[in-house]
């Protein structure tokens, strides 16, 4: 993983999540989407203020059946499943990394990896559906009976009839995968009463 140095211009800021049980470096112009509508317990969502981008932190249940590079692969084609977008040709992995642990603040975890890989999806249930590039980071905390997923959906085609599109196209400064990265390298657990 490159170091978020390409990124220190821009402002970041350290966010707790589940009541600060886990605290990461947020970027900017994120919005708390739990401020806005429901969101389940085990998800904190964060959406560009100015862009249809989101970052996701998401505590699910450790999946020990799969080995690592492909429990990555294995809540890949579970989001993608949740989004509608399982059928041939809607979704497809480009590429699979582990993360040195040195570089990660979440010392506690047995292995992390960064999958990416495109998902077509449609918002809201619509018909129209956008291309999205997914980046998921997995932390896998066996001890904990707990994988902790890090989504950023990056929009990279919107569909006109989609009402994502309004957001599109504005000339605001979107996130970066490096501003993933940052926020990969620094999620911290700071109470394991989190995990029961």
């Amino acid at each position: 993983m490159q170091s978020a140095g390409g990124s220190a211009h821009r402002a970041h800021r350290a966010h707790p999540l589940f009541g600060g049980a886990l605290s990461a470096v947020i970027p900017l112009c994120a919005t708390d989407v739990s401020e806005l509508r429901e969101i389940p317990d085990n998800q904190e969502v964060f959406a560009h203020a100015h862009t249809d981008q989101s970052l996701i932190v998401e505590l699910v249940e450790y999946q020990g059946q799969v080995a690592d590079q492909g429990a990555a692969r294995y809540h890949f084609e579970d989001i993608a499943g949740s989004n509608k977008a399982l059928e041939p040709g809607a979704f497809e992995v480009t590429s699979v990394v582990a993360l040195a642990k040195s570089e990660l603040a979440l010392s506690e975890c047995s292995s992390a990896w960064v999958l990416t890989g495109t998902q077509c999806v449609s918002k809201f249930n619509e018909d129209a559906r956008n291309t999205v590039t997914l980046h998921l980071g997995l932390f896998r905390l066996p001890q904990f009976s707990t994988d902790v997923l890090i989504t950023f959906n990056d929009p990279q085609n919107i569909s006109p009839d989609s009402s994502s599109a309004s957001a599109a196209g504005t000339h605001k400064v979107p996130w970066t995968v490096q501003d993933f990265q940052h926020m990969m390298q620094t999620l911290t657990l700071n109470n394991p009463g989190l995990f029961g």
